[in-house]
C-alpha cells in the first residue's frame, strides 16, 4: 500500500480573484515555525515566482494566527557549524529571491513575525499588520544573529539606529511600535490583514508592466552611485517606453485625460 505525500507547508499559488495574484502561503501549526524543509520549499517557491510570466504580484501569509514565528530552532542543535552555515546560506539566498522577485509583494501579518518570520515579512515590497501583531528579532537571545537579511533589510528599513535597538537587545516589539518606527506600512483589523493585502496586491497585478521596472530601478539604484542609478533608471524607462501598456496609457492620458488606461502588462 502507498501512502499519498505530506502537503507541503509552503505553497504558492493563484488568488481566485484573478490569476495574476500569487499567494505564497505558509502552513505549520501551531506558529509557523520554519523548518528546513521548508526552507527548501520557500527556496523553489522564489524560483518560482523569478520563473513566471503570469504572477505580477504576491501576498505572502501565515494564515490568520500566526505569520511564522522564525526557525525551527531545535532542528539546529545537532548540525555542525559547516551544515549550519550551508543550511542558513539555503534560508537566506531564499529570501533574497523573494526580495528581488519582479512581482510587487505584500506580506500579511498576523500574530508573530519573529526571526526568520520577520525576515521574510522584511523581503516583501509592503507589510500590512493586524493590531495584534508582534515582531522582532530575538537571535541575539540564543546567542546567534539574523542570518537571512535581518541585519541588512532591517536597516535599510527603519534606519541604523533604531535597528541596532532591535537586533541588539532582541526585544519583541508590538504592531503599534512597528508602525511608528515604519517597520509595518499599514495597521488593520486582525479579521481583515489578508483581505486588506489581497486588494493592495490585486492594484499592482492589474497596474502596468512598468511596475517591475519601477521596483528594480529603486532597489537596484539604492545600492548605487547616484550616476548608475541614473544610467539604471535611464534604460529601464526606454524598456517601460516600449511596451504596449505605455502606449495604452500615454494614448489614455491624450484622449481621456489620466487615470482611465486599463493595462494588460504587456
Amino acid at each position: 500500500m502507498t501512502t499519498s505525500p505530506e502537503p507541503a507547508e509552503v505553497r504558492l499559488e493563484p488568488h481566485p480573484a484573478d490569476e495574476r495574484l500569487a499567494v505564497l502561503r505558509i502552513e505549520r501549526p501551531p506558529v509557523n515555525a520554519l523548518s528546513q524543509a521548508m526552507w527548501d520549499q520557500l527556496a523553489t517557491a522564489a524560483a518560482a515566482l523569478h520563473g513566471s510570466t503570469t504572477y505580477r504580484a504576491v501576498v505572502i501569509t501565515g494564515g490568520t494566527r500566526h505569520f511564522a514565528a522564525g526557525a525551527d530552532v531545535g532542528e539546529m542543535l545537532g548540525l555542525t557549524v559547516a551544515d549550519f552555515d550551508r543550511r542558513n546560506r539555503v534560508l537566506q539566498q531564499a529570501f533574497h529571491a523573494i526580495a528581488t522577485a519582479p512581482q510587487i509583494t505584500v506580506a500579511a501579518i498576523n500574530g508573530y513575525a519573529l526571526g526568520g518570520g520577520c525576515e521574510l515579512a522584511l523581503a516583501a515590497d509592503f507589510r500590512i499588520a493586524g493590531r495584534r501583531a508582534v515582531l522582532g528579532l530575538p537571535e541575539i537571545t540564543l546567542g546567534i544573529i539574523p542570518g537571512s537579511g535581518g541585519t541588512q533589510r532591517l536597516s535599510r528599513t527603519v534606519g541604523v539606529a533604531a535597528a541596532k535597538d532591535l537586533v541588539l537587545s532582541g526585544r519583541h516589539v508590538s504592531a503599534d511600535d512597528a508602525r511608528s518606527i515604519g517597520l509595518v506600512d499599514q495597521l488593520v483589523d486582525d479579521a481583515d490583514v489578508f483581505d486588506v493585502a489581497v486588494e493592495r496586491a490585486l492594484s499592482f497585478a492589474r497596474g502596468p508592466l512598468a511596475l517591475r521596472y519601477a521596483k528594480r530601478a529603486i532597489d537596484a539604484g539604492y545600492e548605487l552611485p547616484v550616476t548608475d542609478g541614473l544610467a539604471l533608471e535611464a534604460d529601464l524607462i526606454a524598456r517601460a517606453f516600449a511596451s504596449e501598456d505605455a502606449q495604452r496609457g500615454l494614448r489614455s492620458f491624450v484622449e481621456d485625460g489620466p487615470g482611465k488606461a486599463t493595462f494588460h502588462g504587456r
